[in-house]
């Protein structure tokens, strides 16, 4: 669908909505994708053997999976309409059971687990105070207005930055077996989720001007950098004991999304000044770019990090290695086609020749790459049987 989304540039269809079909996009990419990756991780990792056996985790699973199917159908046909709404609705009351299980089910080894772990469940359900507003905000003021806005923003702010940011960094604690002072971890956490808190204040300024705003967001950017600092310190003792191990493709990925997650530091220290805060919304290319290395850069990164730790995919493999290679690669051509583009519309230099075609070709690179490993583990699955059968003969 983002392949799509992108050619919709290049060559707009008849009767393809692009606005439905972006809808379907972004709710399949992070209910899909991301959600039902960190429900297995955070059950594999956190919920005692036992305890996964209960039904109730494969059901509910497979309702959640029942909903975004639901959104994956319906929001490009419809947009906002009765069954995707129903779907949608559907999910966040999957969450909050899954919150209420792994909240009561599960088993971390270290207090920095533990913390990280509850913390991502309350920004979940904290996240979906926005959704609950937006029907509110229509009947009330309007799809135009502020507060419809910011509760959008809200919704998007602590999935991005509250659940699926503390959610990662609860399963790279529970996979780096890193032993932290709690004195330490205190003021790490405590940092963490002031500046998540505070930067939200970014989205709102876009919908409501006042400077008090641009300053409280200021303040999070800077808790949010010695955050960062000291999350670097933390783990750099122990970067060499559970770097070593690792595949090499298993490295690569994890410092790829390391690195990302320092760039997203660097690029909201930008927004400090004034006049490039009110253009980090209006230049839409930022705007995508920035997502983009949140969802690909940062999150992907650390998912396909674990994946491959844990031999869910397998870096020995040919085919699995070159799909996530490939896919890395697009994701770093099309960051750098983002933000090119974006410096020259904020510098008035123009457009990028043919920037929409390249834009188009660099894109090829990510559905391309997830083919490669999808396909592959589809093979493996279905030969599987057949070499078992032949080794019992």
């Amino acid at each position: 669908m983002g392949l799509f989304l992108r050619w919709m540039y290049i060559a707009p269809i008849s009767g393809v909505n692009f606005q439905y079909l972006m809808h379907g996009h972004s709710h399949v990419a992070m209910l899909g994708w991301v959600y039902l990756m960190l429900y297995c991780l955070i059950i594999h990792f956190f919920v005692p053997k036992e305890k996964q056996q209960k039904p109730i985790y494969n059901r509910l699973f497979w309702v959640t999976e029942m909903a975004v199917v639901g959104m994956m159908i319906d929001f490009p046909a419809q947009g906002y309409a009765f069954a995707s709404i129903v779907f949608s609705t559907l999910h966040i009351f999957c969450s909050y059971y899954f919150c209420y299980l792994i909240w009561k089910d599960a088993k971390t080894n270290t207090y920095p687990e533990k913390r990280m772990l509850h913390t991502s469940l309350f920004f979940l359900i904290f996240s979906t105070l926005g959704v609950w507003c937006l029907g509110p905000a229509v009947g009330l003021m309007g799809k135009s207005s502020p507060f419809y806005q910011i509760a959008i923003q809200f919704f998007l702010h602590f999935q991005f930055n509250g659940w699926f940011l503390f959610a990662v960094l609860a399963l790279f604690f529970k996979q780096s077996k890193i032993k932290i002072e709690e004195k330490k971890f205190h003021l790490f956490y405590n940092l963490f989720v002031t500046a998540t808190v505070l930067t939200f204040a970014l989205p709102v300024s876009w919908s409501i001007t006042n400077p008090i705003f641009y300053w409280i967001n200021n303040a999070g950017i800077i808790i949010q950098l010695l955050c960062f600092v000291l999350f670097a310190k933390l783990i750099r003792p122990h970067y060499k004991v559970f770097f070593a191990p690792l595949p090499p493709l298993a490295k690569t990925v994890y410092r790829f999304a390391l690195c990302s997650f320092a760039l997203k530091v660097i690029i909201q220290l930008i927004v400090l000044v004034p006049e490039l805060a009110q253009v980090s919304h209006e230049i839409r290319n930022f705007v995508i770019g920035y997502i983009h290395l949140m969802m690909l850069g940062i999150i992907t990164g650390f998912l396909f990090g674990f994946a491959l730790q844990n031999d869910y995919l397998n870096s020995q493999n040919n085919i699995q290695k070159w799909g996530v290679k490939i896919f890395l690669s697009g994701f770093v051509a099309t960051e750098i086609l983002l933000f090119l583009q974006g410096t020259w519309l904020f510098l008035r230099i123009g457009s990028i020749p043919n920037y929409y075609q390249v834009l188009f070709l660099a894109s090829i690179f990510l559905p391309l790459g997830l083919l490669f490993v999808i396909s592959n583990l589809f093979y493996k699955e279905k030969i599987k049987p057949l070499i078992v059968q032949n080794y019992s003969n």
